[in-house]
C-alpha cells in the first residue's frame, strides 16, 4: 500500500486530517494521485485551496479519477485552480502503477 512521504509532525491539525484522508481514499489510484499531491503541496496550500481540497476529498473516487484522467469532463463547479494543480502534478502517459 502506498504511504505518505510527508511527516505530519509539523502540520497543523487540519492539514494532518487532510493528509490522512488523501492517502486513505479507497481506490489505490486515488491514494497515489491525491496522496502524492498532498505530500508535495499540502504544507504550502492557502486556506482557499485547503477548502477546495477538502471538497474534492468528499466526492466519489471514481468521479474525481475520471476528471483527473480526462475520461470525463470536469463539472464547472469543480474546474478550479486547485484541480488544475493536481492534474499538473501528475503527468502520466501510461497507466498509474501502484
Amino acid at each position: 500500500m502506498p504511504e505518505s512521504s510527508l511527516s505530519s509532525a509539523n502540520l497543523d491539525p487540519r492539514r494532518r486530517k487532510i493528509l490522512i484522508r488523501a492517502w486513505r481514499r479507497g481506490m489505490r489510484e486515488m491514494d497515489t494521485l491525491m496522496g502524492g499531491f498532498a505530500d508535495a503541496h499540502l504544507p504550502t496550500l492557502n486556506e482557499s485551496d485547503l477548502d477546495r481540497f477538502e471538497e474534492l476529498l468528499e466526492l466519489q473516487d471514481r468521479d474525481v479519477l475520471s476528471w483527473l484522467t480526462g475520461e470525463a469532463p470536469i463539472p464547472p463547479e469543480f474546474d478550479t485552480g486547485l484541480l488544475a494543480k493536481i492534474k499538473a502534478h501528475h503527468t502520466h502517459s501510461s497507466p498509474i502503477h501502484i
